[in-house]
């Protein structure tokens, strides 16, 4: 029985024909000797067809179909094609040898094709995998690697589902990078300070944020040159008339030394920088709270966007804190104080010491903690913990982004304060799950009725238009996505509708009963109408001249 062998590559697939397989006696050892001489594999293993990829997609596609068991239609040609016909009612003269079972199952039930997958095909396969390269002559050095890596990459980024938008490493580097700003516009603001208040001292104790500090240092240089000129300057700086005063007149009493024109200038370079340091960090802020928005909506909208932001990092990646439970959540940022004593357990330390382990780590920097009694920060520690790994884990593995989740936990902080405080009763967590739940599903509904929206205005101009040329208008259907009430009452409204139109027609009928064409009628109708309203002006007109004359045969009866 002849045995052909499948290999699947990056460039393409590969048909090998195995001959003087009695020779071998099928010895898997017997094989493994004559694998790695290419004269000896080379009179056993020919190549018989050769399909390369229309392109890496394609590449990519064959890929997955193979790895899920499943038989392309390329795959499939490719086999009607070079392997002998299978007649119907008799057995095949030959195998076709795999290195996948499943995908020979596949094969089998489509095209009755009898596929083997054993340790002799698979010696067989090592062979080709490892001579590969000499059965395809225009194949340059280097071709397969470049190919089997790009096709590796692709394939485990398909895999992953990797998202772009979605690397939680920028939010990471953005948050280290915002804490040593921080440090860094702090230590050159001080810098500054210290600096110029050798020259103008009084300035500092009028202005105290850095930033302003700094620009007010850039504008001012030298104190001696400070008039009432600068007090419109200094106000839209400051925001306050009063100190751009104060500053003025600081300067003309000001009790610091004069300093060269090379210091004023490099003491004007170095608040520059400062300047550009802080409005920096700003914009790096800003970028940090969108990334946060589109890595972790929920966890973001429940504790803020820094904090959530120190958790992912002080975690290593949002996989990892939502693999926390809260219990861990809750101390990230104390491992100092929890393993301080010569690493023993924390139950023996606090036996021992009769000391309290740590009740929260990062998660004290959140406003809800700080807004809690000194009894209650423990409780409440613990309660936004769970809050926030349950806000990570649906962030981290739910495919939509969304804040509605975030949002309703939130909720469910702040009840649970005022309970604390005031000894309301709180919602019960599935309550106010079922109800985010049915928030995104109205939010998808929402989405799906944007375009009939859409196609009823459509209707009405079809309406419209059919009215201004004199065509009958087709009564529209109504919709299945209305609710019940809706269609009953358009349906009430069109019968009223279609009665007035009845009642209309039988009065031009009994008027005029000769039949004529649709645009006469329409002329006959608005002739009659003119009729009707000259005829109701001159009786009109009529009766306001009765009046006029009985008024005055009144009044010539009461002058007699």
């Amino acid at each position: 029985m002849a045995l052909y062998l499948l290999y699947e590559t990056a460039s393409g697939y590969s048909l090998f024909q195995a001959h003087g397989l009695d020779q071998i006696g099928q010895d898997t050892e017997a094989v493994r000797s004559s694998i790695s001489d290419m004269n000896r594999f080379g009179k056993v293993v020919q190549l018989a067809a050769f399909l390369p990829f229309e392109s890496a997609l394609d590449a990519l596609n064959q890929c997955n179909s193979v790895s899920e068991g499943l038989m392309t239609d390329e795959l499939r040609n490719f086999l009607e094609l070079n392997l002998p016909k299978v007649k119907e009612g008799k057995k095949a003269k030959f195998s076709l040898g795999l290195s996948e079972p499943k995908i020979g199952s596949h094969i089998f039930e489509v095209t009755k094709i009898p596929c083997q997958s054993n340790e002799f095909v698979l010696e067989l396969l090592r062979g080709v995998r490892l001579h590969f390269d000499r059965f395809i002559k225009d194949l340059k050095p280097g071709d397969i690697e470049k190919a089997q890596l790009g096709l590796g990459h692709s394939y485990s980024r398909a895999k992953v589902k990797f998202n772009v938008n979605r690397v939680d490493n920028m939010v990471i580097q953005a948050i280290f990078l915002l804490d040593t700003l921080d440090k860094d516009v702090n230590s050159f603001s001080m810098r500054v300070r210290e600096w110029y208040s050798w020259h103008f001292p009084e300035l500092v104790k009028i202005v105290n944020d850095n930033y302003l500090y700094a620009r007010v240092v850039k504008l001012i240089e030298d104190k001696s040159v400070l008039s009432d000129d600068f007090i419109p300057a200094l106000t839209d700086i400051l925001g306050d008339e009063d100190k751009a005063k104060e500053i003025v007149e600081a300067g003309k009493a000001s009790m610091g030394q004069d300093l060269s024109p090379v210091d004023l200038i490099n003491v004007q370079m170095f608040a520059q920088r400062v300047m550009d340091l802080s409005e920096y960090r700003k914009k790096l802020y800003e970028y940090l709270v969108t990334k946060m928005n589109d890595i972790a909506p929920n966890l973001a909208s429940l504790i803020g966007e820094v904090v959530g932001a120190r958790l992912i990092s002080h975690a290593g990646s949002l996989t990892n804190l939502a693999k926390c439970p809260s219990s861990t959540l809750q101390i990230l940022g104390a491992e100092k104080a929890l393993f301080s004593l010569n690493s023993e357990s924390v139950c023996n330390w606090a036996l021992k010491t009769r000391g309290n382990t740590p009740k929260y780590g990062l998660i004290f920097h959140s406003s809800f903690i700080g807004r809690a009694s000194a009894r209650n920060k423990g409780r409440m520690a613990r309660y936004l913990a769970n809050k926030c790994s349950i806000a990570s884990r649906i962030d981290c593995f739910a495919d939509s982004n969304s804040t509605v989740f975030g949002e309703k936990l939130r909720e469910q902080v702040e009840e649970r304060l005022d309970f604390y405080d005031k000894g309301v009763a709180p919602r019960k967590n599935i309550d106010v799950m079922k109800a985010a739940i049915e928030s995104t599903q109205n939010d998808d509904m929402n989405i799906d009725e944007v375009p009939t929206e859409a196609s009823g205005k459509k209707s009405k101009k079809k309406k419209s238009k059919a009215a201004e040329n004199g065509e009958p208008m087709s009564e529209d259907k109504p919709s299945a996505a209305t609710n019940g009430d809706v269609s009953e009452e358009t349906k009430s409204e069109k019968k009223k509708k279609k009665k007035e139109k009845r009642k209309l027609d039988e009065d031009v009928e009994e008027a005029q009963p000769e039949t004529v064409t649709n645009g006469v009628d329409a002329e006959e109708d608005g002739t009659a109408k003119k009729k009707k309203k000259k005829k109701s002006k001159d009786e009109g007109e009529a009766a306001t001249t009765d009046k006029k004359k009985k008024k005055k045969k009144s009044r010539s009866e009461d002058d007699e």
